[in-house]
């Protein structure tokens, strides 16, 4: 691999601080991110939150130009970014959200608009250092808005995405009044990752139910481009924590050392947070002294808690609760040569924490929420050796899913782990030692280089997949060959699918009806000479007259059974008989009994059951049941039932688009320009139909497999085509992001509903606004090129090196 990767984090895994003389201090903090990055053999390049506030712009200087020695680039916050992004929205908002502590999180506009503005500050200082062969990885819950930020400015940049803690269930997630722009933040990714499989598919739960993008083996179709979702658990430097040898260099360590010899340690390690569970973890160990009063004076319970936010109320509190449930323990319980608890509230050196894995014969790692706990894997791999211990471990940490070997405890349940506790103290060193070795040669494994590693081949994977998709895509030299084929066709034929085509697929199809702006623009096109256009719909015809009958424009209903030309309906063929509806109508009509939402849609030659307004499995599920019911009945009466999105109808077998537009392909004449249009299955009889020719184009909105020759990612992409030939105006056809119309301000890769963003100016952005943060690569690029001094014609465009740019 030869791309440069761009780590984005919170934190740069450096520190910067002033030292007692007041000068610029450096201090490395390098975690297991930092470890797996570096067996990466790819130049690197981390930007980050250096760790204090700079408002002197000399400062800055100072430690940009010092961290750049180092491959990083600062992100600079003010004392109030940090105060309402960081403490406020990120840590009183998304992690408790997020860990299922709903009765804390903080719903303020004020943290959100923070939030808004420092996402966009970290895409501005990474649009600022990165090239288009660049692989970005964003990485937490801090920073969810950026990846979208990104697409926005750099349509084909290949962007990744971790989040690092739970993904909570759908029905947690809702509650949030940002679901939406979180949602579309974290989908301007290309590969999304997790640390298990439930947060993967709660992520796609939501996903599904907020934006309305369904998955197809953890793949998402957006815009034209996938994006990969995946359960990647994070691992941990197995070698760092199995090959360090303890010594008795210090007086903690030998302390550690004197205890073990004298009882059975049981390890409990901990930041400071309610998500851990340590006053339940307590309470359960009081539980287990007092039911089983053997063990008293044999067991102590090593507990450190690792200082974190002690200026937040939430936390302070639970620092006083653990103090009194130790201080209630040790003094009722205690001797005066036994302490039950050895309670520590600082972080260890790793000379003593490591002692304290190596010596201690229990771990019990029991939070009620944790998104994986490194804390459990370091305990197992510090065992390498000895190949003796026990580890306890909640069935609500992500990492329960690989330590399978570990004893499972419900973290609510103290009666529970009081029992899992005796179990631990009394299982035979043999069994020990198996359960030990097999989650070693697990985490061995699949260690934090593994999970870079894996993580980036899977990103670098999808970017080779999304430059062969651009081979298929209308844009280009391929768009401006039509637009010329288009303005010297001596007669022009466009047949254009209606509904996924001009205009959005909506939830209730009866609401799919065209806008003012659509019906504009297909005016123009029919002023224009020898040009006809002919509209497609499997909407009944009264539908189609109301909503384009003043056009005065061609039209095929109801998948093909009618055709309309020169201001009158016709049968595509005499004689269709309706009766077969008789049979299938009490089917249908069942359906809607038992899906309440439903709805059942009869035209003249069509019956069509809609479950778009009601829970989709609920639908598949009902329509699955009646599917073979539904075919026997269309082999006896020559009938074919299409299942299209949210919708199954029922027509004649030899009635479809294909047909009905042979009445134009082949009935009027010969034509210089064909265009056809459309989204779905039922448009592909259409593509087949079209004559191969030069100047003969088929083209699919959307990104599934198809007939015609090329694709278009959306129907505002299309619609923004179908305005230029409308207005034959070639100025826009030459502007510098080839990939981004100009007639929308998003781009053909990036999310259909831009982010509403707060820019640091102070002025809200709409979201059809939304603006790049940075020049694209197209803009950065002809900045040292002159401009064109004067419009070019489409002619001269076809011909000149300019247009061959891709």
């Amino acid at each position: 691999m030869t791309s440069r990767i761009i780590i984005v984090s919170n934190r740069l895994p450096v520190t910067v601080h002033h030292d007692a003389n007041g000068n610029l201090a450096f201090s490395p903090s390098a975690g297991g991110l930092a470890t797996g990055l570096s067996s990466l053999s790819m130049d690197r390049l981390w930007i980050g939150w250096p760790g204090m506030t700079a408002d002197n712009p000399e400062e800055q200087i100072a430690i940009t130009q010092q961290l750049a020695l180092q491959r990083m680039a600062p992100v600079f916050l003010t004392e109030k970014d940090v105060s309402q992004f960081y403490d406020g929205f990120s840590n009183k908002t998304i992690w408790p959200h997020f860990h299922y502590f709903t009765q804390y999180t903080a719903y303020n506009d004020e943290f959100w608009d923070s939030y808004s503005n420092v996402n966009r500050l970290f895409a501005e200082v990474i649009a600022d250092e990165v090239q288009p062969t660049d692989i970005v990885w964003v990485h937490d819950y801090q920073l969810m808005l950026v990846p979208g930020l990104l697409r926005a400015t750099f349509p084909t940049l290949s962007v990744g995405f971790f989040l690092h803690i739970p993904f909570p269930s759908y029905e947690v997630f809702r509650t949030l009044p940002w679901r939406l722009p979180i949602l579309q933040g974290i989908l301007g990714a290309d590969m999304i990752g997790f640390h298990t499989f439930d947060y993967m598919r709660h992520f796609l739960s939501s996903v599904y139910r907020i934006v309305g993008y369904e998955h197809s083996f953890g793949r998402l179709e957006i815009n034209g481009r996938c994006v990969k979702v995946d359960a990647l658990p994070m691992g941990i430097d197995y070698a760092k924590f199995a090959e360090y040898q303890s010594k008795d260099s210090s007086q903690e360590v030998r302390s550690i050392r004197e205890i073990s010899e004298k009882r059975k340690l049981i390890l409990s390690v901990d930041r400071l947070d309610y998500t851990k569970g340590i006053p339940e973890r307590i309470k359960a160990y009081e539980s287990f002294l007092r039911t089983r009063k053997e063990y008293i004076g044999k067991v102590s319970l090593v507990l450190v808690v690792v200082p974190s936010r002690t200026a937040v109320g939430t936390y302070s509190h639970l620092k006083e609760e653990i103090d009194v449930l130790v201080g209630a323990v040790n003094g009722d319980l205690g001797t005066f040569d036994w302490v039950p608890i050895h309670y520590f509230y600082r972080p260890l050196a790793f000379e003593t924490l490591s002692a304290l894995y190596q010596l201690s014969h229990i771990a019990m790692i029991t939070p009620l929420r944790d998104g994986m706990n490194l804390v459990a894997k370091e305990f197992v791999a510090s065992k390498d050796k000895c190949k003796s211990g026990v580890l306890i471990l909640s069935e609500m940490a992500g990492a329960a899913g690989e330590l399978e070997d570990a004893l499972i405890i419900n973290p609510c349940d103290m009666k529970n782990i009081a029992q899992t506790l005796a179990a631990a103290l009394e299982m035979p060193e043999a069994e020990q030692a198996a359960r030990m070795t097999r989650m070693q040669r697990i985490l061995q494994r699949n260690d934090v280089k593994a999970w870079a590693k894996c993580f980036i081949e899977a990103q670098v994977e999808l970017q080779s997949d999304q430059q062969q998709r651009a081979t298929y895509m209308l844009v280009g030299k391929k768009r401006r060959r039509l637009l010329s084929d288009f303005e010297s066709a001596p007669s022009r034929l466009l047949l254009l699918d209606v509904g996924g085509t001009l205009t959005q697929t909506r939830r209730d199809p009866r609401d799919a009806h065209p806008d003012l702006e659509m019906l504009s623009t297909l005016k123009q096109i029919l002023e224009l000479p020898n040009t006809t256009v002919v509209l497609l719909s499997g909407r009944d015809r009264q539908t189609m007259e109301e909503w384009f009958g003043s056009l005065g424009v061609d039209m095929i209903a109801e998948h093909g059974a009618f055709l309309y030309t020169r201001g009158k309906w016709s049968l595509l063929r005499e004689g269709m008989d309706s009766r077969w509806k008789e049979d299938f109508r009490p089917i249908l009509e069942k359906l809607v009994t038992r899906t309440p939402g439903s709805y059942l849609e009869e035209k003249e030659c069509t019956l069509a059951w809609h479950y778009s307004t009601v829970e989709r499995r609920l639908g598949q599920n009902h329509l699955r049941e009646i599917r073979e019911q539904l075919t026997m009945y269309s082999a006896n009466h020559m009938t074919t039932v299409v299942e299209g999105q949210d919708v199954v109808e029922i027509h004649l077998a030899d009635v479809n688009k294909g047909k009905a537009s042979m009445n134009w392909l082949v009935g009027q004449g010969n034509w210089g320009f064909i265009l056809a249009v459309g989204d779905d299955l039922t448009d592909e009889p259409v593509f087949e139909a079209v004559p191969e020719g030069p100047t003969f184009y088929t083209v699919k909105v959307g990104m599934g497999d198809t007939r015609a020759h090329s694709k278009i990612p959306s129907v505002g992409e299309f619609r923004s085509l179908l305005r230029l030939l409308a207005t034959r105006d070639v100025q826009y056809l030459y502007f510098k992001n080839d990939h981004v119309s100009p007639l929308t301000p998003a781009s053909p890769y990036s999310l259909p509903l831009p982010l509403k963003y707060q820019p640091r100016g102070g002025a809200s952005l709409r979201p059809d606004s939304l603006q790049p943060v940075k020049d694209t690569f197209e803009e950065k690029l002809s900045k040292s090129k002159s401009s064109p001094t004067m419009t070019p014609t489409l002619t001269d465009l076809e011909l000149s090196d300019a247009a061959e740019d891709e």
